[in-house]
C-alpha cells in the first residue's frame, strides 16, 4: 500500500560522484536491484549507518561522501507487507535474492527490476525496502526513488546550506 514518506534520507557516495548527489545516472546506465537499465534511480537510506553499509558492501571502508536530504515523497510502496507483495506477484525472498545481477545478464531484466517497472507504471515514486547489505537487520531500511525533484509529489532537497559540494 503506497504511503507518504516525510523525513531525512541519506546516501553515501563515491567522492567521484559527490558533486552530483541528485543524479541517478549511474543506476540508469548500469541498472540496479530495483531499477532496470534506462531508468534513473536514487538509492537512499533512512539511517546514516545503513547508507554507509550500502555504499561499502565489498571489502574495507573506502573514501565516502555522506549526503542528506529533506524528503517528502508521495506514493512510496512499502515492501515490508507480505500480502501486498503477493498481490504484486513477488515475495520477500525474491527481493532479497542476490541473483538479480545474474538474472539481468541472462534475460536482460531481473525479477526485482520487472517488479520496479510495474510499480513505476502504477505511479509509485519510490520503494521502501529493507537493506540487504552485510550486517543489516529488518530494521535497516532503504528508499529507492524513481521520481524526485524540488516539488511535490516527490520532493527531495539536498541539505547543503554551506554549499560545500559546490566548492
Amino acid at each position: 500500500m503506497p504511503f507518504i514518506y516525510r523525513g531525512k534520507l541519506y546516501r553515501a557516495l563515491n567522492p567521484i560522484y559527490a558533486r552530483e548527489p541528485l543524479s541517478g545516472r549511474g543506476a540508469e546506465l548500469y541498472g540496479g536491484r530495483f531499477n532496470p537499465k534506462g531508468i534513473a534511480a536514487l538509492y537512499c537510506s533512512v539511517s546514516i549507518v545503513t547508507a554507509l553499509r550500502e555504499a561499502n558492501q565489498v571489502g574495507n571502508l573506502q573514501p565516502t561522501t555522506l549526503v542528506s536530504y529533506h524528503a517528502e515523497i508521495e506514493n512510496v510502496f512499502d515492501s515490508r507487507d507480505e500480502e501486498t507483495l503477493h498481490v504484486e506477484g513477488i515475495d520477500a525472498a525474491t527481493l532479497a535474492s542476490g541473483s538479480w545481477r545474474d538474472e539481468m545478464k541472462a534475460g536482460g531484466e531481473a525479477r526485482t527490476q520487472t517488479f520496479a517497472r510495474r510499480l513505476i507504471s502504477k505511479g509509485c515514486n519510490g520503494l521502501l525496502v529493507r537493506s540487504f547489505a552485510a550486517g543489516t537487520t529488518k530494521n535497516d531500511l532503504n528508499i529507492v526513488l524513481w521520481n524526485w525533484g524540488e516539488k511535490a509529489p516527490s520532493r527531495l532537497v539536498l541539505i547543503d546550506d554551506e554549499q560545500r559540494l559546490s566548492r
